[in-house]
């Protein structure tokens, strides 16, 4: 399966009278084409400015410093600001965490879907409408044309969440964003979001990038995960592996932040807090969090290496080689 998006060495800056934050710092990972991709980590760890800097939406104070961001063979760096409008909403399409928001409160949400078809694919109002309700089907809005003339305020969290992705998929984009998109809703909702997403994305061939700090909705629909700490990709694996047999310390204390009914284990909380990205550490930037930190990790930032097949780590410290090749 070949790559749909390449991300080498994305470092992007924010500008403050303090000085320069290191948001994200010289990240690399990759999304095959037709897969989904968990890209995870605590608040602050630069997922959501990852993802601006993709869509090259990253604004003063913020700057990409340096690296390339490749979508389907095309480095969108070389793109014009035109050029990348035709791309965005069109073959890279993006899912807010806050759908209610998102949407313009004075026009009626299927307005808002027609526009898209009218403006993308130059279809007429009658052919567009139609188009229009076929997606509120597709998203399972029931009722669609009654919903179609209603306005954001008017539906709940969960059917703006619909509506927003009905949006992103109008155009039939070769990537999906979806930033934390069960943030806020109820847990059965939050659950049919996810298998629709999962069903769409299956249906539509679409690769899609979930955003979240949620390891239960990873588990629930990635094929891959991209694990961030701190502006900084720590671990790449199989969704399987990252459970199974975490290799970054870091992994590890996610995993083991998860509240588990299943059996009697206690959730451990993370120690410490995220570094300041104003002044971050020179090596490791998880190690005043970790209990297995060296000189050398204090001094030099460990390159993101491979330690199997698919599965990419950035520590010294091997896991596999103390626990025996599986991680408890």
């Amino acid at each position: 399966m070949t790559n749909l998006l390449d991300v080498a060495d994305l470092t992007v800056h924010f500008q403050s009278d303090a000085g320069a934050i290191e948001a994200v710092d010289h990240i690399n990972f990759s999304i095959r084409r037709g897969e989904v991709v968990g890209l995870v980590g605590e608040s602050g760890s630069g997922k959501s400015v990852t993802s601006f800097a993709i869509l090259r939406l990253i604004r003063r104070p913020g700057e990409i410093k340096s690296g390339s961001v490749r979508f389907d063979g095309v480095d969108l760096a070389t793109l014009s600001e035109e050029q990348m409008r035709r791309i965005r909403g069109a073959k890279i399409a993006m899912i807010s965490q806050s759908p209610r928001t998102a949407l313009n409160p004075v026009i009626p949400v299927g307005k808002q879907i027609s526009r898209l078809f009218r403006l993308h694919e130059g279809l007429s109002a009658r052919v567009a409408e139609k188009r229009m309700l076929d997606m509120l089907d597709l998203v399972r809005i029931p009722d669609p044309r009654r919903r179609a003339g209603q306005y954001a305020h008017q539906l709940s969290g969960g059917m703006c969440q619909r509506i927003m992705i009905a949006m992103a998929l109008a155009t039939s984009p070769r990537l999906l964003i979806a930033d934390e998109p069960t943030t806020g809703l109820d847990v059965s909702i939050a659950a049919r979001i996810l298998d629709l997403l999962r069903e769409l994305g299956a249906k539509t061939g679409a690769a899609i990038m979930l955003i979240t700090h949620d390891l239960g909705v990873v588990a629930e629909i990635c094929d891959r995960v991209v694990v961030m700490h701190a502006g900084q990709v720590v671990e790449a694996a199989p969704v399987r592996s990252i459970f199974h047999a975490p290799a970054h310390p870091y992994t590890r204390a996610l995993v083991g932040s998860i509240p588990r009914v299943d059996r009697d284990v206690a959730m451990t909380p993370i120690p410490g807090s995220v570094p300041s990205l104003l002044n971050p550490p020179p090596g490791c930037r998880y190690v005043s969090r970790c209990d297995h930190a060296t000189d050398q990790c204090r001094v030099a930032r460990p390159p993101l290496e491979s330690r199997g097949q698919d599965h990419d780590v950035a520590c010294y410290y091997d896991i596999g080689r103390q626990t025996g090749g599986v991680a408890a």
